[in-house]
């Protein structure tokens, strides 16, 4: 066997060793996935939370432009009525 081929034999058992410890280490690549997984984790939060936002810019506006979604937000949520209307509250058992 030449140098050169003794000097790769080592150099891929020198690899293989590293790669093994890294992946046997808590803190070697089973560290990276978890990391892997919460940044995964993070951004489909961050996408969600996007969505949310939009939806909320949205309605701003339309409360700000549109009298009627104004009306229906505050009769849902402060449970105003106009004089003369009467209510009925269901409620389910």
């Amino acid at each position: 066997m030449t140098a050169r081929r003794k000097f790769l034999v080592a150099t891929v058992g020198v690899a293989a060793a590293l790669s093994l410890f890294s992946v046997a280490d808590a803190k070697g690549f089973r560290r990276y996935l978890s990391l892997r997984q919460d940044v995964d984790a993070l951004q489909m939060r961050n996408r969600s939370l996007a969505a949310q936002n939009e939806a909320l810019r949205a309605e701003i506006n339309a409360l700000r432009k549109d009298p009627a979604a104004l009306e229906r937000a505050v009769r849902e949520e402060l449970g105003y009525v106009k004089p003369g209307e009467i209510v009925f509250h269901l409620e389910s058992p």
